[in-house]
């Protein structure tokens, strides 16, 4: 395997797990976030506030509207996130990387069929969704307002790792629940052995 990829919703964990599996490791770590982003996470970064494009944006679609922009955002970003992994398997560095992301849908990654790539996802409860949601966005500390948008965030996100589920199973491509008390050392560990490689799949 030259290529690990972890896949899953927003707040699951996909980035404190690749990060502790490269450092564990001596991998490389590179997030499908830091390609583009869409629009953000609809909560104050410390003193900076929710920027007005992104409050309109989760207040100014209906409920499919938000997801299916989300999805058509991830597909516009695949070929970005093809050619970053195309280019690393077919480097001569022997360096390995863990690529995560949301936008690493199963449908598309499935259909990447390089040798020395590997693949899982990420998912979890609703109940882990919202209280890891809602602890990050300091939901109890928030305005009416600000309560909205973490709410309107927050049932996006069930949707998206709930139509990302539907096609893990589907393909029967390889996933993790990830519960409240699981361990990050654990989690990575279990990303390791659990991953499938994706070339001979036939999918």
């Amino acid at each position: 395997m030259k290529v690990l990829l972890i896949g899953g919703s927003s707040n699951i964990g996909k980035s404190t797990v690749a990060a502790a599996l490269a450092a564990r490791l001596g991998w490389k770590h590179a997030s499908t976030d830091l390609l583009a982003r869409h629009p953000g996470r609809p909560w104050p970064k410390g003193e900076t506030p929710v920027p007005p494009h992104v409050a309109n944006h989760y207040l100014g679609l209906a409920n499919d509207d938000l997801l299916a922009s989300v999805l058509d955002h991830y597909a516009r970003l695949w070929p970005a996130i093809e050619q970053l992994v195309r280019g690393h398997v077919g480097g001569q560095t022997g360096e390995r990387m863990v690529i995560e992301g949301s936008a690493l849908w199963p449908a598309t990654v499935a259909d990447l069929g390089l040798a020395g790539v590997g693949a899982i996802w990420l998912t979890g409860s609703d109940a882990l969704f919202r209280a890891r949601i809602r602890s990050e966005s300091r939901y109890a500390e928030t305005d009416r307002h600000g309560r909205r948008l973490i709410d309107v965030f927050l049932e996006r996100t069930l949707r998206y790792n709930r139509a990302m589920m539907a096609e893990v199973l589907s393909l029967k491509l390889p996933f993790i629940k990830v519960g409240s008390a699981t361990r990050v050392e654990d989690l990575a560990q279990q990303c390791l052995s659990d991953a499938v490689l994706l070339c001979g799949r036939g999918l």
